[in-house]
């Protein structure tokens, strides 16, 4: 395009003009990205600080019931965790207006480690604060690694149909071995260490290895009914399957002294800790951290899809 081009100012008019449009909107746009920006965050401010506020339970200094929930698999990473059980239990003995502290457990068991470092703090916290007793109450399960937990307890209180027990330790995988032969498809296992293959589901399992797996769970087995035994005491009235791994209902569970009685949350804050106002002081996930984790993989996918589509931004045509 040349001064010799007919209409070549009218062009370059246009072209002038189509280019500021472009950069206009550009702008605009960006604008309104960052003015969306600002309004989630302090949207985002104000969540958190009225979840804050929320999980404030106050009491007016009156003497109150503190509850811990345990609910589901003990792991790590889960609301069972050893991590955040600990926590809610420590938070509710230092309460100076802690009357009792009541766990409440809904739990088919999980990792051995996890429950022992509950069971160990809950015994510790007891010695700390010898004048807050501490009480399990059942719900619908409470078998194996959430016994070994309600094990610590003072007292334990159960539903007459809860399911008790499961005094027992198991590990359990799959054997391929068979499947592999039919299939015509060779294991090459290299390892530095004779035992490193154990158990490898795609080798046959050797005896030796299976006899090593029983003394491990034999020694945890152990560990777990001491620490029944420590937590029980006289109460317990041992019979020759009560370590067996079998269950039992609330109602049997109380014959046999695994139970001390019946009872639900509110029943045992309001008749055995005598104090019927309950705070909760589980960690959980609060909804301000919830939205915060969301928010913040949302945001970076949409910074991105924005930045995307205003870089490669097509001209007016």
């Amino acid at each position: 395009m040349t001064e010799n081009d007919p209409g070549w100012e009218r062009s370059l008019i246009t072209k002038l003009a189509q280019d500021a449009l472009v950069e206009q909107r550009r702008r605009r746009r960006w604008g309104i990205f960052f003015k969306l920006l600002t309004f989630a965050y302090i949207t985002l401010l104000l969540l958190v600080m009225v979840d804050w506020s929320g999980r404030a339970d106050f009491t007016g200094g009156k003497k109150h019931t503190a509850m811990v929930e345990l609910n589901g698999i003990i792991a790590p990473g889960t609301d069972a965790s050893a991590e955040k059980i600990t926590l809610s239990l420590q938070a509710a003995f230092k309460d100076k207006n802690t009357q009792g502290v009541i766990l409440r457990i809904n739990s088919p068991g999980g990792s051995p480690v996890q429950a022992q470092t509950i069971y160990d703090e809950m015994r510790r916290l007891r010695k700390k604060y010898p004048d807050i007793p501490l009480y399990a109450v059942v719900e619908d399960i409470c078998a194996s690694g959430g016994y070994y937990v309600a094990a610590a307890a003072d007292r334990i209180y159960v539903g007459r149909a809860s399911i008790v027990g499961s005094i027992g330790v198991l590990m359990n995988g799959f054997g391929f071995t068979g499947l592999m032969d039919k299939l015509g498809v060779e294991r090459r296992l290299i390892t530095a260490g004779d035992n490193k293959g154990m158990l490898d589901p795609f080798s046959p399992l050797r005896e030796k290895d299976k006899d090593y797996i029983n003394v491990l769970m034999k020694d945890i087995h152990e560990q777990f009914i001491g620490a029944v035994r420590e937590g029980r005491g006289k109460r317990l009235k041992e019979t020759p399957d009560m370590f067996s791994g079998l269950i039992w209902t609330g109602e049997k569970s109380v014959d046999l002294g695994l139970a001390d009685g019946y009872g639900s949350l509110d029943s045992v804050a309001r008749d055995v800790v005598k104090a019927e106002d309950i705070v909760d002081y589980t960690q959980k996930e609060g909804f301000a951290e919830k939205v915060a984790r969301r928010f913040g993989a949302a945001a970076a996918s949409s910074l991105a899809e924005f930045a995307l589509r205003n870089y490669f931004i097509s001209p007016i045509r």
